[in-house]
């Protein structure tokens, strides 16, 4: 665990600093709000893409080769970013940490699965949800702020960190080895439903992670929003295992579903006047909408492994994943596509909408 939770703590540093600076990155290129959703639904596309291939790969190459080029894939391709911030060189190199990133979170929650009792495992993948989490509190809300005070050169400094986490994904390869790997075909039907949930959430999330820098009129408004948001999702993720292990997942579900769409509308709310934007608003929306992000993410990982057998943990791990990455994907595309046409705050009353569809 210790391994695994040094390798997730540097490939999520690097994925968070670009998550929202990548965007902007492409916006100072001449990208409009589109194409800069594009940039993150390019990464979150290749994610999907490499996500499906993990488990039949682990079966082929084994832990050791797999873990450490999905480390390399992630880190080192983000040295290109410096060389141009027109959108197609952007698209290109987001691709690339996209395939790194999918073997990274198949692999990653997987190995909780694989590696704790069941008994434990809400705690434990609250654990590993710390080292996904904590990254993002750190990068995600002050990457903007960074930028702007530094430069775009030490965010994409920070982006080279998970090549190495390529270090500890070799240990780490070498010692779980001998763990058994997935049999195929999984029943896909008993993991719609923690997906969905999922997808959800993230679209939600995910919109704010891009956005957040264009809705507000102010940087630093901009980086409290985000820097509540990421709080109130680690913190949640984390203190909500133990709750699962004792009282089960679906509990907790449906409330932090409502409490999306409460806190997209009160986004929504808040960024009706682009140029003066309702502070307290846009904060209260963004720890709203971070606790449900961390929460569900946490439950529904839980629901998805209670729900297939151990031979089928890597596909469930993989379901999971695609669910997480398509919702962050679609938050960038589909949001940016909306407030392009319309309005944010039309935007934000949509992906409210979409989270209240999942309650049934």
């Amino acid at each position: 665990m210790p391994l695994l939770i040094a390798m997730t703590g540097l490939g999520f540093s690097g994925y968070s600093a670009l998550l929202p600076v990548a965007p902007m990155w492409a916006v100072a290129g001449g990208a409009s709000p589109a194409g800069a959703g594009s940039v993150n639904g390019v990464l979150m596309l290749f994610t999907v893409l490499a996500q499906l291939g993990v488990p039949a790969s682990l079966r082929r190459f084994g832990w050791r080769p797999v873990l450490v080029t999905g480390m390399l894939l992630l880190g080192l391709p983000s040295a290109a970013f410096i060389f141009s911030n027109e959108l197609l060189p952007v698209l290109a190199v987001s691709a690339l940490r996209g395939l790194g990133f999918g073997i990274l979170t198949v692999t990653g929650s997987l190995l909780v699965a694989e590696l704790v009792n069941p008994a434990r495992r809400g705690r434990a993948i609250g654990v590993y949800g710390l080292a996904i989490a904590a990254p993002q509190v750190l990068f995600v809300s002050t990457g903007p702020w960074i930028v702007e005070q530094l430069g775009f050169e030490l965010i994409f400094a920070i982006g080279l960190l998970p090549a190495v986490g390529a270090l500890p994904a070799l240990v780490l390869g070498a010692r779980v080895e001998r763990v058994p790997e997935v049999a195929e075909p999984a029943p896909y039907s008993r993991l719609v439903p923690p997906m969905v949930l999922l997808l959800a959430v993230t679209l939600a999330g995910g919109a704010l992670i891009t956005f957040m820098v264009q809705m507000s009129h102010s940087a630093a408004l901009s980086m409290a929003a985000l820097l509540f948001m990421t709080l109130a999702a680690a913190v949640t993720r984390w203190l909500v295992g133990p709750l699962s292990d004792r009282f089960g997942p679906r509990i907790f579900v449906w409330p932090l579903v409502i409490n999306t769409s409460v806190g997209m509308t009160t986004i929504a709310w808040a960024v009706i006047d682009p140029q003066s934007t309702h502070a307290g608003m846009l904060i209260l929306g963004a720890s709203l909408v971070g606790i449900s992000y961390g929460g569900l993410q946490n439950l529904t990982l839980v629901m998805s492994f209670q729900v297939v057998e151990r031979p089928h943990y890597g596909s469930a791990s993989a379901v999971w994943n695609i669910g997480f990455d398509i919702g962050t994907g679609l938050g960038a595309v589909v949001i940016g596509a909306i407030a392009a046409g319309a309005s944010f705050s039309t935007a934000m009353i949509v992906g409210g909408a979409i989270s209240l569809l999942t309650l049934p």
